[in-house]
């Protein structure tokens, strides 16, 4: 699908194939259910530490400003996820979202994939494209992360700014987004990552002067910042690979929950003279947004086209026509 002035909408390659096999599942009693879903919740995985503050533990004023050190097209990537639950298996329905500040509009791209997991070998044996699995969970994030690489590290330009809703490093699957970021240095993209939701306790316990004091480094955050603040840069490394490590900071632009910000270690040493003026970037585009929905502006544009997008697909009526049978919660509410 293509809109106007270049924007699009790409179809992965498998997601015709995939639905049209879900006809070949026997059946039995089914329900279907259908809900909303962030894969993005993750928090340190436990194979990691914090090593020292790169800075004094400080909060840092920041200033709203659109003037970078090096002048940069600003792009922006958030997702929207659907679950559809069957007797037979679990599809995952997903609107990959990335879109760029135009001079006078918002221009989006996007991706829609969907995938089907199952236990039953039997299933597996009638279609090669819905997939074994022992854990769809897990094996949806692996093939959700994999989309997204492969999408922005084609549909972003050069000497971008590239601002990603979800943190670099967590959960199961972390290792995935670390190996793109060599593709995004090589493009000269500076790839920044939002995490709004989070009870780490990654600082506070590694602080003596913090620990039990808190609930989560977000709770230390807010205490600690005024608004229009920032606290210092601290650093994670996993214990076992340094290559997976990042810098992050916690912002607070408003008199509410902080958020965290993140840039790979490799970014952060290859453009650390930029991080400062891409953090006062941050704070405008807050700012922008405005108190009622706290959240880089680009972002919240790049979840609007990402609900629109997933919307194109109706795969509750798919599945209906397919002989799944919907539960009532589904027919009534859409979950």
């Amino acid at each position: 699908m293509e809109f106007v002035n270049g924007n699009f909408l790409i179809l992965h390659s498998n997601y015709i194939e995939i639905i049209k096999d879900i006809q070949k599942i026997p059946r039995s009693l089914p329900k279907v259910t259908s809900i909303d879903m962030n894969l993005l919740g993750f928090n340190f995985p436990n194979n990691g530490k914090l090593t020292n503050p790169i800075e004094d533990i400080k909060n840092i004023k920041l200033y709203p400003t659109t003037e970078l050190l090096i002048p940069r097209e600003i792009y922006a990537y958030d997702e929207s996820i659907k679950k559809y639950s069957c007797l037979e298996g679990d599809g995952y329905l997903t609107a990959h979202s990335l879109i760029h500040l135009g001079d006078y509009d918002y221009d989006p791209k996007g991706l829609l994939s969907f995938y089907f997991y199952t236990h039953s070998k039997l299933i597996t044996e009638k279609s090669k494209l819905i997939r074994y699995s022992e854990d769809p969970e897990i094996d949806s994030k692996k093939d959700y992360i994999q989309d997204r690489i492969l999408f922005l590290a084609e549909q972003t330009p050069r000497n971008s700014i590239l601002l990603i809703d979800g943190p670099l490093i967590g959960g199961d699957v972390y290792t995935y987004m670390i190996r793109s970021i060599d593709a995004f240095l090589e493009k000269d993209i500076i790839p920044v990552f939002f995490v709004k939701n989070s009870n780490s306790n990654m600082v506070c316990e590694s602080i003596d002067s913090f620990s039990e004091k808190y609930n989560s480094d977000m709770h230390w955050s807010y205490d600690f910042l005024s608004k229009g603040e920032r606290t210092n840069f601290f650093v994670y490394t996993d214990k076992y690979n340094k290559q997976n490590a990042k810098i992050f900071c916690y912002i607070k632009a408003y008199n509410k929950s902080p958020q965290r910000i993140e840039f790979h270690i490799k970014t952060y040493d290859k453009h650390k003279d930029e991080i400062e003026k891409i953090l006062n970037l941050v704070y405008y585009y807050l700012l922008a947004q405005g108190e009622k929905n706290p959240q880089v502006r680009p972002i919240a544009v790049a979840e609007k086209y990402a609900r629109e997008f997933i919307k194109l697909s109706d795969l509750d009526k798919v599945f209906f026509n397919y002989g799944l049978v919907p539960t009532m919660n589904q027919e009534r509410f859409g979950r």
